[in-house]
């Protein structure tokens, strides 16, 4: 699953430790989500989802992977 966290943590001009505090997670799952190391929970999606003023869509772009 891509994300687009870092564009928007860069077009508001936030730093990784503003959004994880905002978010209640530490810096370093920030990063992992930026690098695509680590999924986000439901909770975790929506948080972030709602401080950016987006739906979680917007934001987490899933990807399937093939057809049943």
């Amino acid at each position: 699953m891509r994300n687009r966290i870092k564009e928007l943590r860069k077009e508001k001009r936030i730093s990784q430790e503003e959004l994880a505090s905002a978010v209640k997670v530490t810096r370093q799952t920030i990063i992992s989500l930026e690098n695509g190391k680590y999924n986000a929970s439901l909770i975790l999606a929506h948080a972030i989802a709602v401080y950016f003023g987006k739906t979680i869509e917007e934001i987490f772009l899933f990807e399937e992977e093939g057809s049943c």
